[in-house]
């Protein structure tokens, strides 16, 4: 297998990792993007009908104006706008590469995929973390009705699902499903709905429960998942309920993985926070570079498109003065 050489290999095909190949592309660096999904690939996992936090104008990158009917973009909306994004700079990204296994040789970074073999002088990990869902770790959580990832409410009309979590994407999935007919409970670990919720529709499922369309369990735990039921650890003690779907929204993590294998150190507390100098995102390894959500550990609620947009310009800016 031929190896390619690179300036820049840059691990990720999400909005980050797109305005890292803009400002390569500035710079007139040789580089690559390896994407192992398609094009955005968290964006496009995101449920169907979802309507970003952000405004439009804060997701733009690469002076490219990002026009969308409301002032917060859709999920198709975005697609299309990273798409011509892609197409304007005509960025080298690589889709459905997967990265398998890398390795620094003194400096020189070997980095094997699905398809290819490259040699690259830095490296930048742009991974983003919806790839990876946070188990529960309890039985059953294997069984096909369960999963960690929402589309859209049609396949749940009229059945029993559980929804675990509280954040954006619980609040999402339970109004969704319980407006196309899902008899809809939610079990929540903590005392309710998390306040960070996006604010046009926190009073929605705050009413829902209020009123009792929507049943939740707070302070409470999914203990077993079982074919026909769940079993829930409540304040009142264990809860049997009929189910036919367990929703999980529990969160998503980085891919520590990559990290490991590179060499990167990680923060001892819960964060789990990977080691770099925030002016120029390089981490402990030289050469190698964070940008985007990777950088926050587990803690994924820090960093956002358009706070870390500006990662691109210091990673590269940082590559250049280097070369110099």
């Amino acid at each position: 297998m031929e190896m390619k050489k690179v300036e820049v290999l840059i691990i990720g095909g999400g909005p980050i990792g797109l305005a890292c190949g803009i400002e390569c592309e500035k710079a007139g660096l040789e580089y690559v993007i390896l994407e192992k999904g398609v094009l955005t690939n968290s964006l496009f996992n995101y449920p169907v009908n979802m309507t970003f936090f952000s405004t439009s104008e804060k997701l733009e990158m690469g002076d490219v104006p990002f026009m969308s009917i409301s002032h917060k973009p859709t999920r198709p909306e975005a697609l299309e706008y990273y798409r011509r994004v892609t197409k304007k700079w005509k960025l080298k990204v690589n889709l459905y590469e997967e990265v398998k296994e890398l390795q620094n040789n003194e400096g020189i970074f070997s980095v094997k995929t699905s398809k290819a073999s490259y040699q690259a002088k830095n490296i930048i990990i742009a991974t983003g973390f919806y790839d990876l869902p946070n188990l529960m770790k309890v039985p059953g959580e294997d069984l096909p009705k369960v999963t960690h990832y929402y589309k859209e409410p049609w396949p749940f009309i009229g059945q029993k699902i559980l929804v675990v979590g509280a954040a954006n994407s619980a609040v999402d999935v339970a109004l969704e499903t319980w407006r196309k007919g899902a008899e809809v409970t939610m079990v929540i670990k903590g005392e309710g709905i998390e306040a960070n919720v996006k604010y046009w529709v926190k009073p929605d499922i705050d009413n829902r429960i209020k009123e009792g369309s929507i049943k939740a369990y707070t302070n409470s735990l999914v203990k077993e998942i079982r074919e026909n039921e769940v079993v829930l650890d409540t304040p009142e003690g264990e809860v049997v309920l009929e189910n036919d779907f367990v929703l999980a929204m529990t969160g998503y993590r980085p891919n520590f993985a990559l990290l490991n294998q590179l060499g990167v150190t990680l923060s001892l507390d819960e964060k789990r926070q990977p080691c770099y100098d925030q002016t120029n995102q390089e981490s402990n390894v030289p050469g190698v570079y964070l940008a985007g959500v990777v950088c926050g550990g587990l803690n994924t609620r820090e960093f956002f498109i358009e706070n870390s947009v500006v990662h691109a310009e210091h990673i590269i800016q940082h590559i250049k003065n280097k070369s110099n």
